[in-house]
């Protein structure tokens, strides 16, 4: 069994794409493959963000209907920090019971693709971040850049942050996020990255709304980072 976390440089940066695309990936390998979110805030019920993976795979919801609870043990209605969104609601994020549903998917399929809540950073409580989950689980890493003005300095923190944990960064992948007319400044930014910290560059996502071209721009990406994982 294989598993890799999806973190970003920020929210609203694509991990949520990248996540389904990857699992697509590795369906189509015919490899057995769930996505994972431990927490997901701004959802009335059901994940959006796992929705959207299903989306992108082509299944329905239906199909992980034994695993309900463990693809996404928390959901609150506010779209806010985990750590907010739960006090909102009067619960407590229970660390224990996030390792045990993915320790649960670990034992069922081949592969368990989990998406993290915003950044690496990102707090679950006043004691306990995103990050530190990550470390206990000792989860590969890949990191998901939203290229745009400003990602040098998100993409080298998020990367100390990972480094200062003692996390394996799997590689980085920069993801336009608009038909930018700054293209100097969006092929740069994984140049001067890639300089800076020695990280490996997995590749660029172009933008479009076109999922299925999406899907044909990633899969040399996907190849790269199933290689890395082997």
């Amino acid at each position: 069994m294989k598993s890799v976390f999806i973190t970003g440089t920020d929210t609203e940066v694509g991990k949520t794409v990248v996540t389904g695309l990857l699992a697509r990936y590795f369906l189509d390998k015919g490899e057995s493959v769930i996505t994972q979110k431990w927490v997901q805030s701004g959802s009335p019920k059901f994940s959006i963000d796992i929705a959207n993976h299903l989306k992108i795979i082509g299944k329905k919801k239906s199909c992980i209907k034994n695993e309900l609870s463990d693809v996404c043990p928390y959901v609150f209605k506010l779209p806010a920090s985990p750590h907010l969104a739960s006090l909102r609601e009067s619960k407590t994020i229970n660390i224990n019971k996030i390792k045990k549903s993915f320790r649960a998917l670990k034992k069922k399929f081949d592969w368990v693709i989990v998406e993290g809540i915003g950044g690496a950073l990102v707090p679950l409580s006043s004691k306990k971040l995103v990050i530190d989950i990550v470390k206990e689980l000792k989860l590969p890493t890949i990191v998901i850049v939203g290229n745009r003005l400003g990602a040098i300095n998100h993409t080298l923190l998020t990367i100390e942050a990972l480094r200062s944990r003692g996390l394996k960064i799997i590689g980085l992948i920069f993801n336009d996020l608009s038909e930018a007319t700054n293209r100097i400044v969006l092929e740069d930014n994984p140049k001067i990255v890639e300089y800076i910290s020695k990280e490996t560059i997995l590749g660029i996502l172009p933008y479009s709304k076109n999922k299925e071209l999406l899907y044909k721009k990633f899969i040399p990406i996907a190849k790269k980072i199933s290689n890395l994982l082997k």
